[in-house]
């Protein structure tokens, strides 16, 4: 039966924030989805809740509804500049971070020495900074969404600053065929069409140069264990979370050839301690302040255990690293 056009419709207002859900796989285009996950914003306690689908066909986990552009720059920006490095001193000291950054470069000096670099998603080009020991002579530059890049430019850790992501309109044909090595750690689930960046980053290297990927493993125990707690789902700015055969299948499709695929050293010790904290953060500060000695206790099963997690499947990233191939498709 027609409504009567007497009566006034009520149309819901639609989230400015959040596209149409999708009906299909980004990945695979499979309609075999299930919901994995729904999400406030656990660090900042705002209204609404996100929701992660999961295909039934290659496993790829991704935000739906996603957040629109706008959205995304909204969060982007609020979590970045206000609260993600004071909620990371939580979990992870300065001295541990750069232990971190030191630890990946020393792992990646196997790679011939590089003449140029591209970090993707740098923020202050700390990875960089660590890197020159390893390679003195290479020229590192460095792109983010955020203004850190322009002050890691102004302090020397970067030699150029890039303003924005390799999908932004002009980027990848100003640095086409620019780099020897293009590296982005924990950039990748932050990309709308993780496609189209894999695309911009083979266009931003030379033939027979690197592509250097790392990011959270969703198939970590730690995942299922935590639920909403597991600070890697990082909602509402994670948008999407690949499992390492669609990455590596997807790189060979490009024409690359796969050097490593490492699930051990980038696992990062923070699991218990950082969903100890994301689920204290509503709490007022008294009883956060009670909970203190619990938040050190969770800290130190992490760093103890961390040489055990590291090489079961609790642990929560992987690194790949690809050589685009001579022949190698690229916009």
């Amino acid at each position: 039966m027609q409504p009567s056009p007497l009566i006034p419709q009520v149309i819901e207002p639609r989230d400015p924030f959040q596209e149409p859900r999708r009906e299909a796989c980004p990945w695979c285009g499979s309609r075999r989805l299930r919901t994995r996950l729904r999400a406030p914003d656990p660090l900042r306690q705002r209204p609404g809740t996100f929701v992660l689908d999961e295909c039934g066909d290659c496993a790829h986990v991704f935000q739906n509804p996603r957040l629109t552009a706008e959205g995304f720059a909204f969060y982007h920006r609020d979590f970045y500049e206000r609260q993600l490095e004071e909620f990371t001193a939580r979990v992870l000291s300065e001295r541990a971070v750069s232990r971190r950054h030191r630890a990946a470069a020393h792992k990646l000096s196997a790679l011939p020495e590089p003449e140029s670099w591209l970090d993707v998603g740098t923020g202050h080009a700390r990875f960089p900074e660590a890197a020159k020991e390893f390679f003195p002579y290479t020229s590192f530059d460095g792109l983010d969404l955020t203004a850190r890049v322009e002050q890691a430019l102004l302090e020397g850790r970067v030699e150029e600053a890039h303003r924005g992501c390799l999908t932004t309109p002009g980027m990848a044909a100003r640095l086409r065929s620019r780099y020897d090595v293009v590296s982005m750690f924990h950039h990748l689930e932050h990309a709308p069409d993780p496609r189209a960046e894999l695309r911009a980053a083979l266009t931003v290297l030379r033939p027979g140069g690197h592509l250097v990927i790392e990011v959270p493993d969703p198939r970590s125990v730690f995942a299922a264990l935590l639920g909403k707690w597991w600070f890697p789902y990082g909602q509402p700015r994670h948008l999407h979370l690949l499992p390492l055969p669609n990455l590596r299948a997807e790189l060979e499709t490009q024409g690359c050839t796969i050097l490593v695929t490492d699930r051990t050293s980038p696992h990062v010790p923070y699991d218990l301690s950082a969903a100890l904290t994301l689920a204290l953060a509503p709490a007022p500060l008294l009883l956060r302040a009670m909970a203190a000695p619990a938040l050190d206790v969770a800290a130190i099963l992490d760093h103890a255990l961390a040489p055990l997690f590291r090489h079961t499947p609790f642990s929560n990233a992987y690194r790949l690293v690809a050589r685009k191939g001579a022949g190698c498709a690229a916009p």
